[in-house]
């Protein structure tokens, strides 16, 4: 059995862009805009990861006037957003979107870590 290496021709190293904990849509970007607008006390979303529900596990949203010192800060066409440092395995890769019909309007998370959940979508399991 016969084998040959080629050279491979020297590239110029560039820098590696990491991707999203999370992805924020258009829509929820813009509509976490028109909410924090009308905030004085927040000039973000915190989102964390807590025990609870059905299934273990339901983000908890919460507006904060700062980013904490470990958190993930995601900059959505204006609307910031943060992720708490205990939460960024659960989140990885989720987006957040929002949605809104005749009976509610509320963001919505596609978390491809899940694994199961309970039967209303509000708690999870990775």
């Amino acid at each position: 059995m016969a084998s040959r290496v080629r050279q491979v021709a020297q590239t110029v190293a560039r820098p590696q862009t990491r991707a999203a904990v999370l992805n924020v849509t258009d829509k929820a970007a813009q509509r976490l805009k028109e909410i924090l607008s009308q905030k004085k006390d927040a000039d973000g979303l915190r989102i964390s990861v807590r025990t609870k529900g059905c299934s273990g596990n339901a983000f908890h949203l919460e507006y904060a006037k700062e980013k904490q010192k470990l958190d993930e800060e995601i900059i959505a066409d204006g609307a910031k957003v943060w992720v708490d440092s205990k939460a960024l395995l659960k989140v990885l890769g989720s987006t957040m979107d929002y949605e809104e019909d005749e009976l509610r309007e509320e963001f919505v998370f596609e978390n491809p870590n899940v694994k199961g959940a309970c039967g209303c979508g509000q708690s999870w399991f990775t």
